[in-house]
């Protein structure tokens, strides 16, 4: 059994002119909540032994408050930028396994669709939002449609 946690960025900025859209910064609701909901996922201890980032500033700077708070590297991978429901899911499919408990960085509407193709389930998914899947699987690389469920999902909210 893996783990794998899906976590769109915090809450960008749209107000900086001429910015082209993979370097938009955080506003300053993603930089409260960023680091609130890593507090809060490393006072669950969940066991996260990866985090995977897009390479877009606003993923980059959520992925760091999870690293700083889970005490962990951030590896950055291009492939989860505007990724795809599929590539997000092939990039799970690529961790090592040696990791049980994984996350993802990245953007809606991938991660939305990633969560939905990986557990059948769909829900909402707002900015800083995690989704906690558990994958009934003994390798990453058997990652399949389907062969996860949802266990919870986080919201800046809750």
């Amino acid at each position: 059994m893996k783990t794998l946690l899906l976590a769109r960025h915090a809450k960008s900025d749209w107000d900086v002119d001429g910015l082209h859209d993979h370097d938009r910064p955080l506003n300053a609701r993603g930089r409260r909540d960023a680091p609130a909901m890593a507090r809060r996922l490393a006072g669950e201890d969940l066991g996260v032994q990866r985090i995977v980032s897009s390479t877009a500033t606003r993923a980059r700077s959520t992925a760091a408050a999870y690293a700083a708070a889970l005490e962990l590297p951030v590896i950055e991978d291009p492939a989860l930028y505007a990724a795809s429901a599929r590539t997000i899911l092939h990039v799970a499919a690529a961790l090592p396994d040696g990791v049980d408990v994984a996350m993802l960085v990245g953007h809606n509407p991938g991660m939305t669709d990633a969560l939905a193709e990986l557990t059948g389930s769909y829900a909402e998914f707002p900015t800083c939002a995690v989704a906690e899947c558990a994958v009934d699987v003994g390798s990453w690389a058997e990652l399949v449609e389907g062969s996860g469920r949802l266990l919870r999902l986080r919201t800046p909210g809750d």
